[in-house]
């Protein structure tokens, strides 16, 4: 029997300041609490598609594009691509689709936002993933995305997006067959009558680049440990270079339910398509909200 990939349904929402914003919704409604998949920094809702795939038969799973990626309107004003106008965003998104509470994937920056909820919206969390983050960034890695985001070549074809993937993020994915780094260059461009571009607009990272990488940054243990009260699962890129081992380490000896997983031959961010993540993820899913 052929297995059919669920479609999902593309919602609009409107922000406090007047943005469109996109959302994926996958599954019907269910008694089992839905799952939240918040992207990375300069990443979009597509890369949860097949994670919402294998939840999706017995659960709601959404997905956000944030201001300025995706499907979501381009903010003619840079200063608000800001964490903080962000989780604005998501909680104005999260209350006009019904969701009152729900297990959290947080890739990245969808994982600090998701810690950052535990001051605006801590009830909403039942459950959490944290896919590549923690409360400590490194440098390093902070470093490397400044170098890239914002800046990437603009490819004539796919190949050529596959090969623009690679050569960005080969060297931490070493581990990736060729329908990853299609689907990876998929992801990551979009085919305009323009050209190809990446589906993000590339003024995100003048305020990510506003941050001074030679001066401490603060960590965010208090948010963690915030979520003290519902149980976590980390991953880990092997190859990652913004959270450590150290960092994964100290963040299961503070918190009393906590997993950790290590995806081989990925960096920073796990793209959630192989097979043991997926597994993964689906079985902490299960195991916190058996239904």
């Amino acid at each position: 029997m052929t297995m059919t990939t669920p479609t999902p349904i593309s919602r609009f929402f409107t922000s406090k300041d007047g943005l469109r914003l996109h959302m994926k919704d996958w599954g019907a409604a269910s008694p089992a609490l839905p799952v939240v998949c918040l992207p990375g920094l300069s990443r979009t809702a597509a890369d949860f598609d097949a994670l919402a795939a294998r939840l999706c038969a017995t659960r709601r799973v959404v997905a956000l594009d944030y201001r300025g990626r995706g499907l979501s309107d381009r903010d003619p004003d840079w200063k608000h691509y800001d964490l903080f106008v962000e989780n604005i965003d998501i909680l104005t998104v999260l209350e006009a689709a019904g969701i009152e509470a729900a297990i959290f994937v947080g890739t990245s920056r969808g994982g600090l936002h998701t810690m950052l909820m535990t001051g605006t919206r801590p009830k909403a969390l039942r459950a959490v993933v944290l896919n590549d983050i923690g409360p400590v960034l490194e440098v390093e890695g902070l470093r490397r995305i400044q170098s890239y985001v914002g800046k990437l070549p603009r490819p004539s074809s796919w190949a050529g997006a596959v090969d623009v993937a690679k050569g960005t993020m080969g060297a931490h994915f070493t581990g990736l067959s060729e329908a990853d780094w299609e689907a990876y260059a998929r992801q990551t461009f979009e085919e305009t009558e323009a050209g190809f571009a990446p589906r993000y607009d590339a003024a995100i990272m003048k305020a990510f680049a506003q941050m001074d990488l030679d001066k401490p940054i603060a960590a965010l243990w208090p948010q963690f440990e915030a979520l003290a009260t519902v149980p976590v699962l980390a991953i880990r890129g092997e190859n990652s270079d913004l959270l450590s081992p150290q960092t994964l380490a100290e963040m299961a000896r503070r918190h009393p339910n906590f997993t950790a997983m290590t995806v081989p031959g990925q960096g920073h961010a796990p793209l959630l398509r192989d097979e043991p993540t997926l597994a993964g993820i689906e079985a902490f899913v299960a195991r916190v909200d058996p239904r």
